[in-house]
């Protein structure tokens, strides 16, 4: 980094898919160095090397005591992208630390998010429904074409993840929904509908439908439809990998440094307001 600094970074959920990429992100960075790694209690990977699980040990162990492991290790930032009851537990902690959070959980309840926005008053927090790139530039897209296709185009949002993935549709669907529906001057939770079955009737012009596949690998497949009389405009975005999302929490770590509060998504971090 410009200041010399070396971003020290806590993992949440290191045993989990997406904690062994963040670490194996964390390893590759020339900025940053793993402070922490976190895991439930009863975890069969409590007490081993971090890094072992993404194939480079590097002395930090996996342990279930958050505040402590904060204090120790002089966190700078947790990246936590597990459940939100484990999410709100962890920020609780990092507020009392004084702790960054970079957040990527999904299906948080309206207390939960809440709780969010009552925490960013003492520490920064980056809360953002996607962390890819890819993903991020695909929002903005999606702003432009809803604007441009805003008569005579229905439009369904279609997502894909993997079997254990437990929030339907994803959080990422709905954001795309949410931003499509800001354009063309729509409540999304008046004009939503998730999934269809039966006798359905005719479909409403201002309605946005949501249609969701689980099974398997995938990473997270999203593809927004316009759908037209005599033609079909697609905007997708399809995860090869789970690094993608690591690449980006670490760049919201970075966006972060020097912040002392707040709360930013990814269109900050990447300059997109």
């Amino acid at each position: 980094m410009a200041d010399g600094h070396t971003l020290r970074i806590a993992i949440a959920g290191a045993s989990g898919r997406m904690g062994r990429t963040l670490i194996e992100a964390v390893a590759q960075a020339d900025d940053a160095v793993l402070a922490a790694a976190f895991d439930q209690p009863g975890s069969a990977c409590l007490g081993k090397d971090a890094g072992e699980l993404s194939g480079a040990a590097c002395g930090v162990r996996i342990v279930d005591d958050i505040d402590a492991a904060l204090a120790q290790a002089q966190t700078d930032c947790l990246i936590d992208f597990t459940r939100p009851e484990g999410t709100l537990r962890h920020l609780e902690a990092c507020r009392r630390r004084g702790v960054h959070m970079v957040i990527g959980t999904t299906g948080f309840s309206a207390e939960g998010k809440q709780a969010i926005r009552e925490a960013v008053r003492e520490i920064p927090i980056v809360f953002a429904p996607n962390m890819m790139i890819g993903v991020n530039a695909m929002f903005r897209l999606l702003d432009v074409a809803a604007r441009i296709l805003n008569e005579g185009y229905d439009v369904e949002v279609i997502e894909a993840h993997h079997r254990h993935k437990v929030d339907a549709p994803s959080g990422t669907a709905l954001h795309m929904g949410a931003v499509v529906a800001k354009a063309l001057g729509r409540d999304l939770t008046e004009c939503a509908v998730y999934g269809r079955e039966g006798h359905t009737g005719e479909r409403p012009a201002t309605q946005i439908g949501f249609s969701t596949v689980r099974g398997g690998d995938i990473v997270g497949d999203h593809t927004v439809l316009f759908a037209g009389t005599g033609e079909r405009i697609e905007i997708s975005h399809k995860a090869a990998s789970r690094m993608p999302y690591a690449v980006g929490a670490l760049r919201a770590a970075r966006y972060m440094q020097g912040k002392t509060s707040g709360l930013f998504d990814m269109q900050d971090v990447l300059g997109l307001r």
